[in-house]
Protein backbone atom coordinates (compact mmCIF):
# COMPACT_ATOMS: atom_id res chain seq x y z
CA UNK A 1 0.00 0.00 0.00
CA UNK A 2 1.41 3.34 -1.05
CA UNK A 3 1.78 6.26 1.32
CA UNK A 4 -0.84 8.95 0.78
CA UNK A 5 -1.24 12.49 2.02
CA UNK A 6 -4.49 13.32 3.86
CA UNK A 7 -5.76 15.09 0.70
CA UNK A 8 -4.98 12.02 -1.45
CA UNK A 9 -6.73 9.74 1.08
CA UNK A 10 -9.89 11.83 0.80
CA UNK A 11 -9.72 11.85 -3.01
CA UNK A 12 -9.15 8.09 -3.29
CA UNK A 13 -11.96 7.11 -0.91
CA UNK A 14 -14.58 9.74 -1.81
CA UNK A 15 -16.16 7.50 -4.45
CA UNK A 16 -16.29 4.29 -2.42
CA UNK A 17 -14.63 2.18 0.25
CA UNK A 18 -11.50 0.05 0.27
CA UNK A 19 -11.76 -2.75 2.83
CA UNK A 20 -14.77 -1.46 4.84
CA UNK A 21 -14.52 -1.60 8.62
CA UNK A 22 -17.92 -3.30 8.87
CA UNK A 23 -20.01 -6.14 7.48
CA UNK A 24 -23.63 -6.30 6.33
CA UNK A 25 -26.94 -5.86 8.14
CA UNK A 26 -28.20 -9.48 7.97
CA UNK A 27 -25.32 -10.73 10.17
CA UNK A 28 -26.38 -8.40 12.97
CA UNK A 29 -30.04 -9.33 12.49
CA UNK A 30 -29.20 -13.03 12.60
CA UNK A 31 -27.20 -12.57 15.81
CA UNK A 32 -30.01 -10.59 17.46
CA UNK A 33 -32.58 -13.25 16.48
CA UNK A 34 -30.47 -15.90 18.20
CA UNK A 35 -31.14 -13.97 21.40
CA UNK A 36 -34.80 -15.11 21.37
CA UNK A 37 -35.38 -18.51 22.98
CA UNK A 38 -36.45 -21.16 20.49
CA UNK A 39 -35.96 -18.85 17.52
CA UNK A 40 -34.62 -19.82 14.11
CA UNK A 41 -33.24 -16.88 12.10
CA UNK A 42 -34.37 -16.95 8.47
CA UNK A 43 -32.50 -15.27 5.63
CA UNK A 44 -34.90 -14.18 2.90
CA UNK A 45 -32.59 -14.23 -0.08
CA UNK A 46 -30.01 -16.46 -1.69
CA UNK A 47 -28.48 -19.50 -0.02
CA UNK A 48 -24.99 -18.05 -0.39
CA UNK A 49 -25.82 -15.04 1.76
CA UNK A 50 -27.15 -17.21 4.57
CA UNK A 51 -24.11 -19.49 4.41
CA UNK A 52 -21.73 -16.54 4.68
CA UNK A 53 -23.56 -15.05 7.65
CA UNK A 54 -23.71 -18.38 9.50
CA UNK A 55 -20.03 -19.02 8.80
CA UNK A 56 -18.96 -15.60 10.07
CA UNK A 57 -20.90 -15.97 13.33
CA UNK A 58 -19.78 -19.58 13.80
CA UNK A 59 -16.12 -18.64 13.39
CA UNK A 60 -16.41 -15.75 15.86
CA UNK A 61 -18.30 -17.63 18.59
CA UNK A 62 -16.85 -21.12 17.92
CA UNK A 63 -20.39 -22.47 18.28
CA UNK A 64 -22.76 -23.80 15.59
CA UNK A 65 -25.15 -21.11 14.36
CA UNK A 66 -28.44 -22.42 12.97
CA UNK A 67 -30.41 -20.49 10.36
CA UNK A 68 -32.67 -21.19 7.38
CA UNK A 69 -32.98 -19.52 3.99
CA UNK A 70 -35.54 -18.88 1.24
CA UNK A 71 -32.95 -20.16 -1.29
CA UNK A 72 -33.66 -17.76 -4.14
CA UNK A 73 -33.14 -19.03 -7.67
CA UNK A 74 -32.92 -17.05 -10.90
CA UNK A 75 -36.71 -17.18 -11.15
CA UNK A 76 -37.15 -15.78 -7.64
CA UNK A 77 -34.79 -12.96 -8.52
CA UNK A 78 -37.02 -11.95 -11.43
CA UNK A 79 -40.53 -12.68 -10.18
CA UNK A 80 -40.09 -12.13 -6.44
CA UNK A 81 -39.57 -14.39 -3.47
CA UNK A 82 -43.07 -14.55 -2.02
CA UNK A 83 -43.61 -18.21 -2.91
CA UNK A 84 -40.17 -19.12 -1.55
CA UNK A 85 -40.83 -17.44 1.79
CA UNK A 86 -44.26 -19.04 2.23
CA UNK A 87 -42.86 -22.49 1.43
CA UNK A 88 -39.90 -21.87 3.73
CA UNK A 89 -42.10 -20.91 6.67
CA UNK A 90 -44.22 -24.01 6.23
CA UNK A 91 -41.21 -26.33 5.88
CA UNK A 92 -39.21 -24.80 8.74
CA UNK A 93 -42.07 -25.11 11.25
CA UNK A 94 -42.70 -28.70 10.11
CA UNK A 95 -39.09 -29.89 10.09
CA UNK A 96 -37.27 -27.81 12.73
CA UNK A 97 -40.16 -26.84 15.03
CA UNK A 98 -38.99 -23.43 16.28
CA UNK A 99 -41.18 -21.25 18.48
CA UNK A 100 -40.30 -18.17 16.42
CA UNK A 101 -39.01 -17.58 12.90
CA UNK A 102 -37.20 -14.25 12.62
CA UNK A 103 -37.04 -13.21 8.95
CA UNK A 104 -34.41 -10.75 7.80
CA UNK A 105 -34.01 -9.54 4.24
CA UNK A 106 -30.94 -9.40 2.01
CA UNK A 107 -29.89 -7.05 -0.80
CA UNK A 108 -31.57 -9.22 -3.42
CA UNK A 109 -35.09 -9.21 -1.98
CA UNK A 110 -34.80 -5.55 -0.95
CA UNK A 111 -33.89 -4.62 -4.52
CA UNK A 112 -36.81 -6.65 -5.89
CA UNK A 113 -39.12 -5.00 -3.38
CA UNK A 114 -40.75 -8.02 -1.72
CA UNK A 115 -43.57 -7.00 0.63
CA UNK A 116 -42.44 -9.21 3.49
CA UNK A 117 -45.17 -8.26 6.03
CA UNK A 118 -47.91 -9.10 3.52
CA UNK A 119 -46.23 -12.39 2.62
CA UNK A 120 -46.01 -13.36 6.30
CA UNK A 121 -49.71 -12.50 6.86
CA UNK A 122 -50.76 -14.89 4.09
CA UNK A 123 -48.33 -17.67 5.09
CA UNK A 124 -49.36 -20.89 6.83
CA UNK A 125 -48.18 -20.29 10.43
CA UNK A 126 -49.12 -23.02 12.96
CA UNK A 127 -51.18 -21.99 15.97
CA UNK A 128 -49.03 -20.75 18.85
CA UNK A 129 -46.07 -20.04 16.57
CA UNK A 130 -44.85 -16.60 15.48
CA UNK A 131 -43.07 -15.11 12.46
CA UNK A 132 -41.42 -11.70 12.86
CA UNK A 133 -39.38 -9.74 10.35
CA UNK A 134 -36.89 -6.90 9.96
CA UNK A 135 -35.84 -5.15 6.76
CA UNK A 136 -32.04 -5.33 6.59
CA UNK A 137 -30.70 -4.23 3.19
CA UNK A 138 -26.95 -4.84 3.12
CA UNK A 139 -26.23 -1.68 1.15
CA UNK A 140 -27.45 0.50 4.04
CA UNK A 141 -25.77 0.82 7.46
CA UNK A 142 -23.82 -2.14 8.84
CA UNK A 143 -24.20 -5.27 10.96
CA UNK A 144 -24.85 -2.95 13.93
CA UNK A 145 -27.79 -1.45 12.02
CA UNK A 146 -29.12 -4.95 11.36
CA UNK A 147 -28.88 -5.84 15.04
CA UNK A 148 -30.75 -2.65 15.89
CA UNK A 149 -33.49 -3.32 13.32
CA UNK A 150 -34.12 -6.88 14.52
CA UNK A 151 -34.16 -5.78 18.17
CA UNK A 152 -36.67 -3.08 17.23
CA UNK A 153 -38.76 -5.76 15.46
CA UNK A 154 -38.97 -7.68 18.75
CA UNK A 155 -40.61 -4.64 20.32
CA UNK A 156 -42.90 -4.16 17.29
CA UNK A 157 -44.18 -7.74 17.30
CA UNK A 158 -44.11 -8.67 20.99
CA UNK A 159 -44.05 -5.80 23.50
CA UNK A 160 -47.38 -5.27 25.29
CA UNK A 161 -48.54 -3.00 28.10
CA UNK A 162 -51.13 -4.61 30.38
CA UNK A 163 -51.83 -1.50 32.45
CA UNK A 164 -50.50 1.95 33.34
CA UNK A 165 -48.98 0.55 36.54
CA UNK A 166 -45.44 -0.56 35.80
CA UNK A 167 -43.61 -3.48 37.40
CA UNK A 168 -40.44 -3.07 39.48
CA UNK A 169 -38.23 -4.43 36.71
CA UNK A 170 -35.82 -3.04 34.15
CA UNK A 171 -35.47 -3.82 30.45
CA UNK A 172 -31.82 -4.30 29.51
CA UNK A 173 -30.94 -3.95 25.84
CA UNK A 174 -27.24 -4.95 25.79
CA UNK A 175 -26.29 -3.96 22.26
CA UNK A 176 -24.06 -5.92 19.87
CA UNK A 177 -21.78 -7.51 22.46
CA UNK A 178 -20.58 -11.03 23.23
CA UNK A 179 -22.55 -13.43 25.47
CA UNK A 180 -19.82 -13.05 28.10
CA UNK A 181 -20.61 -9.33 28.22
CA UNK A 182 -24.33 -10.03 28.54
CA UNK A 183 -23.66 -12.35 31.47
CA UNK A 184 -21.60 -9.65 33.20
CA UNK A 185 -24.32 -7.02 32.70
CA UNK A 186 -26.86 -9.42 34.19
CA UNK A 187 -24.54 -10.26 37.10
CA UNK A 188 -24.14 -6.60 38.02
CA UNK A 189 -27.91 -6.09 37.85
CA UNK A 190 -28.57 -9.20 39.94
CA UNK A 191 -26.03 -8.07 42.54
CA UNK A 192 -28.26 -5.04 43.17
CA UNK A 193 -31.31 -7.26 43.61
CA UNK A 194 -33.11 -5.80 40.60
CA UNK A 195 -35.45 -7.89 38.45
CA UNK A 196 -34.65 -7.54 34.75
CA UNK A 197 -35.55 -8.63 31.24
CA UNK A 198 -32.63 -8.71 28.83
CA UNK A 199 -33.37 -8.85 25.13
CA UNK A 200 -31.89 -10.03 22.94
CA UNK A 201 -29.90 -12.40 25.16
CA UNK A 202 -27.45 -14.71 23.39
CA UNK A 203 -25.87 -16.05 26.60
CA UNK A 204 -26.62 -19.75 26.79
CA UNK A 205 -27.14 -19.82 23.03
CA UNK A 206 -23.80 -19.20 21.30
CA UNK A 207 -21.77 -20.14 24.38
CA UNK A 208 -23.72 -23.27 25.31
CA UNK A 209 -21.84 -26.15 26.99
CA UNK A 210 -20.84 -29.43 25.37
CA UNK A 211 -23.27 -32.08 26.65
CA UNK A 212 -22.73 -34.80 24.06
CA UNK A 213 -26.18 -34.24 22.55
CA UNK A 214 -27.12 -31.83 19.76
CA UNK A 215 -29.61 -29.17 20.84
CA UNK A 216 -31.24 -27.24 18.03
CA UNK A 217 -32.49 -24.59 20.46
CA UNK A 218 -30.28 -24.19 23.54
CA UNK A 219 -31.73 -23.15 26.89
CA UNK A 220 -30.64 -19.50 26.63
CA UNK A 221 -32.35 -16.53 25.05
CA UNK A 222 -35.19 -14.23 26.09
CA UNK A 223 -38.56 -15.96 25.91
CA UNK A 224 -41.47 -14.52 23.96
CA UNK A 225 -43.35 -14.08 27.26
CA UNK A 226 -40.45 -12.04 28.68
CA UNK A 227 -40.24 -9.80 25.61
CA UNK A 228 -44.01 -9.24 25.75
CA UNK A 229 -43.63 -8.20 29.40
CA UNK A 230 -41.07 -5.50 28.50
CA UNK A 231 -44.02 -3.15 27.98
CA UNK A 232 -44.81 -3.42 31.70
CA UNK A 233 -41.32 -2.54 32.95
CA UNK A 234 -40.51 0.55 34.97
CA UNK A 235 -37.64 1.64 32.74
CA UNK A 236 -35.50 0.57 29.78
CA UNK A 237 -31.72 0.88 29.98
CA UNK A 238 -30.27 0.74 26.46
CA UNK A 239 -26.53 0.08 26.37
CA UNK A 240 -24.88 1.20 23.18
CA UNK A 241 -26.46 4.12 21.39
CA UNK A 242 -26.22 2.69 17.88
CA UNK A 243 -27.32 -0.89 18.55
CA UNK A 244 -29.97 -0.36 21.25
CA UNK A 245 -31.44 3.13 20.98
CA UNK A 246 -34.15 2.49 18.37
CA UNK A 247 -35.74 -0.40 20.29
CA UNK A 248 -35.73 1.64 23.51
CA UNK A 249 -37.31 4.61 21.77
CA UNK A 250 -40.04 2.41 20.26
CA UNK A 251 -40.80 0.92 23.69
CA UNK A 252 -41.29 4.45 24.99
CA UNK A 253 -43.72 5.31 22.19
CA UNK A 254 -45.58 2.00 22.16
CA UNK A 255 -45.79 1.14 25.86
CA UNK A 256 -44.83 4.36 27.67
CA UNK A 257 -41.69 2.81 29.18
CA UNK A 258 -39.11 5.57 29.87
CA UNK A 259 -35.70 5.01 28.28
CA UNK A 260 -32.20 5.74 29.52
CA UNK A 261 -29.67 5.43 26.71
CA UNK A 262 -26.06 4.96 27.82
CA UNK A 263 -22.70 4.09 26.32
CA UNK A 264 -21.68 0.43 26.40
CA UNK A 265 -20.32 0.06 29.97
CA UNK A 266 -16.63 -0.33 29.10
CA UNK A 267 -14.33 1.27 31.68
CA UNK A 268 -14.97 3.09 34.94
CA UNK A 269 -17.01 6.07 33.76
CA UNK A 270 -19.48 4.12 31.60
CA UNK A 271 -19.91 1.35 34.19
CA UNK A 272 -20.50 3.96 36.90
CA UNK A 273 -23.19 5.53 34.71
CA UNK A 274 -24.91 2.16 34.22
CA UNK A 275 -24.96 1.32 37.93
CA UNK A 276 -26.08 4.80 38.95
CA UNK A 277 -28.94 4.65 36.42
CA UNK A 278 -30.14 1.46 38.10
CA UNK A 279 -29.68 2.90 41.59
CA UNK A 280 -31.56 6.07 40.65
CA UNK A 281 -34.65 4.20 39.49
CA UNK A 282 -34.79 1.42 42.08
CA UNK A 283 -34.64 1.58 45.86
CA UNK A 284 -31.37 -0.29 46.19
CA UNK A 285 -27.70 0.27 46.93
CA UNK A 286 -24.61 -0.80 45.04
CA UNK A 287 -23.28 -3.85 46.91
CA UNK A 288 -19.92 -3.97 48.65
CA UNK A 289 -18.48 -6.60 46.31
CA UNK A 290 -19.07 -4.35 43.28
CA UNK A 291 -17.43 -1.41 45.07
CA UNK A 292 -14.44 -3.68 45.74
CA UNK A 293 -14.23 -4.56 42.03
CA UNK A 294 -14.21 -0.86 41.17
CA UNK A 295 -11.50 -0.19 43.74
CA UNK A 296 -9.36 -2.99 42.34
CA UNK A 297 -9.67 -1.51 38.85
CA UNK A 298 -8.65 1.95 40.11
CA UNK A 299 -5.75 0.38 41.99
CA UNK A 300 -4.37 -1.48 38.99
CA UNK A 301 -4.78 1.56 36.73
CA UNK A 302 -2.82 3.62 39.26
CA UNK A 303 -0.11 0.97 39.71
CA UNK A 304 0.46 0.58 35.96
CA UNK A 305 -0.10 4.11 34.70
CA UNK A 306 3.49 4.37 33.51
CA UNK A 307 2.78 1.57 30.99
CA UNK A 308 0.16 3.68 29.27
CA UNK A 309 0.81 7.37 29.88
CA UNK A 310 1.30 9.27 26.63
CA UNK A 311 1.09 6.17 24.40
CA UNK A 312 -0.69 6.81 21.12
CA UNK A 313 -3.38 4.41 19.95
CA UNK A 314 -5.57 3.77 16.90
CA UNK A 315 -9.02 2.27 17.51
CA UNK A 316 -11.53 0.91 14.98
CA UNK A 317 -14.64 -1.27 14.93
CA UNK A 318 -18.29 -1.00 15.90
CA UNK A 319 -19.27 2.50 17.06
CA UNK A 320 -20.54 1.47 20.50
CA UNK A 321 -17.45 -0.60 21.25
CA UNK A 322 -15.07 2.00 19.85
CA UNK A 323 -16.73 4.71 21.97
CA UNK A 324 -16.33 2.63 25.13
CA UNK A 325 -12.73 1.66 24.42
CA UNK A 326 -11.83 5.27 23.57
CA UNK A 327 -13.19 6.42 26.92
CA UNK A 328 -11.21 3.68 28.71
CA UNK A 329 -7.87 4.45 27.04
CA UNK A 330 -8.33 8.15 27.80
CA UNK A 331 -8.76 7.26 31.48
CA UNK A 332 -5.47 5.34 31.23
CA UNK A 333 -3.66 8.46 30.04
CA UNK A 334 -3.29 7.21 26.46
CA UNK A 335 -3.81 9.31 23.34
CA UNK A 336 -6.35 7.92 20.84
CA UNK A 337 -5.25 9.85 17.75
CA UNK A 338 -7.03 7.68 15.13
CA UNK A 339 -10.64 6.65 15.85
CA UNK A 340 -12.73 5.07 13.09
CA UNK A 341 -15.90 3.05 12.57
CA UNK A 342 -17.32 1.58 9.39
CA UNK A 343 -20.89 2.18 10.53
CA UNK A 344 -22.49 5.41 9.25
CA UNK A 345 -22.43 7.96 12.05
CA UNK A 346 -25.71 9.84 11.84
CA UNK A 347 -28.88 8.88 13.71
CA UNK A 348 -32.45 9.98 13.18
CA UNK A 349 -33.45 10.47 16.80
CA UNK A 350 -32.70 12.89 19.61
CA UNK A 351 -31.47 10.37 22.16
CA UNK A 352 -28.18 9.73 20.40
CA UNK A 353 -25.64 12.03 18.78
CA UNK A 354 -23.40 11.12 15.88
CA UNK A 355 -20.35 8.95 16.41
CA UNK A 356 -17.95 11.72 15.51
CA UNK A 357 -19.66 14.20 17.83
CA UNK A 358 -19.56 11.71 20.72
CA UNK A 359 -15.84 11.08 20.29
CA UNK A 360 -15.05 14.80 19.95
CA UNK A 361 -16.97 15.47 23.17
CA UNK A 362 -14.76 12.91 24.94
CA UNK A 363 -11.65 14.58 23.57
CA UNK A 364 -12.60 18.05 24.84
CA UNK A 365 -10.05 19.35 27.31
CA UNK A 366 -7.50 16.61 26.60
CA UNK A 367 -5.44 18.60 24.10
CA UNK A 368 -5.45 15.59 21.74
CA UNK A 369 -5.80 16.26 18.02
CA UNK A 370 -7.42 13.14 16.61
CA UNK A 371 -8.56 11.83 13.24
CA UNK A 372 -12.19 10.76 13.76
CA UNK A 373 -14.36 9.18 11.07
CA UNK A 374 -17.62 7.29 10.73
CA UNK A 375 -18.47 5.26 7.61
CA UNK A 376 -14.72 4.81 7.21
CA UNK A 377 -12.60 1.96 5.90
CA UNK A 378 -9.34 0.23 6.79
CA UNK A 379 -7.52 1.82 3.87
CA UNK A 380 -8.09 5.22 5.47
CA UNK A 381 -7.01 3.93 8.88
CA UNK A 382 -3.84 2.44 7.42
CA UNK A 383 -2.91 5.70 5.72
CA UNK A 384 -3.54 7.63 8.91
CA UNK A 385 -1.12 5.30 10.69
CA UNK A 386 1.49 5.68 7.95
CA UNK A 387 1.34 9.46 8.20
CA UNK A 388 1.14 9.48 12.00
CA UNK A 389 2.40 6.20 13.56
CA UNK A 390 0.95 4.88 16.83
CA UNK A 391 2.17 2.73 19.70
CA UNK A 392 -0.88 0.42 19.68
CA UNK A 393 -3.74 -0.69 17.43
CA UNK A 394 -7.08 -1.92 18.85
CA UNK A 395 -9.79 -3.53 16.73
CA UNK A 396 -11.16 -6.74 15.24
CA UNK A 397 -9.32 -9.50 13.41
CA UNK A 398 -8.90 -7.54 10.19
CA UNK A 399 -6.56 -5.10 11.90
CA UNK A 400 -3.86 -7.76 12.02
CA UNK A 401 -2.80 -7.02 8.44
CA UNK A 402 -2.24 -3.35 9.25
CA UNK A 403 -0.48 -4.25 12.51
CA UNK A 404 1.79 -6.64 10.64
CA UNK A 405 2.57 -4.14 7.89
CA UNK A 406 3.34 -1.31 10.32
CA UNK A 407 4.92 -3.52 13.02
CA UNK A 408 2.54 -2.23 15.71
CA UNK A 409 1.29 -4.13 18.80
CA UNK A 410 -2.30 -5.25 18.28
CA UNK A 411 -5.13 -5.92 20.75
CA UNK A 412 -8.17 -7.78 19.40
CA UNK A 413 -11.48 -6.35 20.62
CA UNK A 414 -14.86 -6.30 18.87
CA UNK A 415 -16.51 -8.23 16.05
CA UNK A 416 -15.43 -10.31 14.29
CA UNK A 417 -12.49 -12.05 15.93
CA UNK A 418 -11.84 -15.07 13.74
CA UNK A 419 -8.26 -16.02 14.55
CA UNK A 420 -8.51 -16.33 18.35
CA UNK A 421 -10.84 -18.20 20.70
CA UNK A 422 -12.36 -17.85 24.22
CA UNK A 423 -12.89 -14.07 23.77
CA UNK A 424 -16.69 -14.40 23.49
CA UNK A 425 -16.86 -16.05 26.92
CA UNK A 426 -14.89 -13.33 28.72
CA UNK A 427 -16.38 -9.85 29.26
CA UNK A 428 -14.91 -6.48 28.38
CA UNK A 429 -17.79 -4.64 30.09
CA UNK A 430 -18.06 -3.74 33.76
CA UNK A 431 -15.16 -3.36 36.17
CA UNK A 432 -14.04 -6.96 35.66
CA UNK A 433 -14.11 -6.51 31.91
CA UNK A 434 -12.07 -3.31 32.17
CA UNK A 435 -9.43 -5.20 34.16
CA UNK A 436 -9.19 -7.69 31.31
CA UNK A 437 -8.82 -4.92 28.70
CA UNK A 438 -6.15 -3.20 30.80
CA UNK A 439 -4.27 -6.51 31.01
CA UNK A 440 -4.47 -7.08 27.25
CA UNK A 441 -3.21 -3.56 26.48
CA UNK A 442 -0.46 -3.77 29.08
CA UNK A 443 0.74 -7.16 27.82
CA UNK A 444 0.79 -5.99 24.20
CA UNK A 445 2.87 -2.90 25.05
CA UNK A 446 5.22 -4.77 27.40
CA UNK A 447 5.75 -7.61 24.94
CA UNK A 448 6.87 -5.03 22.39
CA UNK A 449 9.16 -3.36 24.96
CA UNK A 450 10.67 -6.71 25.89
CA UNK A 451 11.21 -7.61 22.24
CA UNK A 452 12.87 -4.28 21.50
CA UNK A 453 15.12 -4.69 24.55
CA UNK A 454 16.11 -8.18 23.43
CA UNK A 455 16.98 -6.89 19.96
CA UNK A 456 19.23 -4.23 21.51
CA UNK A 457 20.90 -6.80 23.75
CA UNK A 458 21.49 -9.03 20.74
CA UNK A 459 23.06 -6.18 18.79
CA UNK A 460 25.37 -5.37 21.74
CA UNK A 461 26.49 -9.00 21.96
CA UNK A 462 27.19 -9.13 18.23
Amino acid sequence: MLDCTPKEIKERTSGGMINPAKTCQPIGAMYAALGIHGCLPHSHGSQGCCSYHRMHLTRHFRDPVMASTSSFTEGSSVFGGGANLKASIQNVFHLYKPEVIAVHTTCLTETIGDDVPSIIKTADVPEGKVVIHANTPSYVGSHVTGFSNMTKAMVTYFAESASNEKKEQVNLIPGFVNPGDMREIKRLTESMGIKYIMFPDTSGVVDSPMTGEFQMYPEGGATVAQIKDTGNSKITVALGRFASNDAAELLTKKCNVPATVLNTPIGIKATDAFLMALRKNFATEIPKEVEVERGQLVDIMTDTHFHFHGKTVAIFGDPDIVTGVTELVLSLGMKPIHVLTGTPGGTSNSLSGSFEDNIRTMMEGTGIEANIKSAGDLFTLHQWMKNQPVDLLIGNTYGKYIARAEDVPFVRIGFPILDRSVHSYLPIVGYRGALRVVEMISNALLDRADRDASDEDFELVM
